[in-house]
């Protein structure tokens, strides 16, 4: 894929993991705190689950 950019806005997220959990290729996992990581990018196919299951609009898939 091209390049891509995934933007977790901390201030909306209330750490609920649905993202996590819907994440096909485990490009996010839950931090200590809860809080979102990007923690493997070049893995996104950029399917955007993460971004449409979001209950708090709180994540931003960019890329080509």
């Amino acid at each position: 894929m091209g390049n891509v950019n995934i933007t977790v806005d901390s201030r909306a997220c209330k750490k609920c993991g649905i993202c996590v959990e819907f994440c096909p290729r485990a490009v996010l996992q839950a931090g200590p705190l809860g809080e979102v990581l990007v923690v493997n990018l070049e893995a996104c196919n950029q399917c955007r689950l993460c971004e449409l299951r979001c209950p708090d609009l709180a994540i931003i898939v960019e890329g080509e």
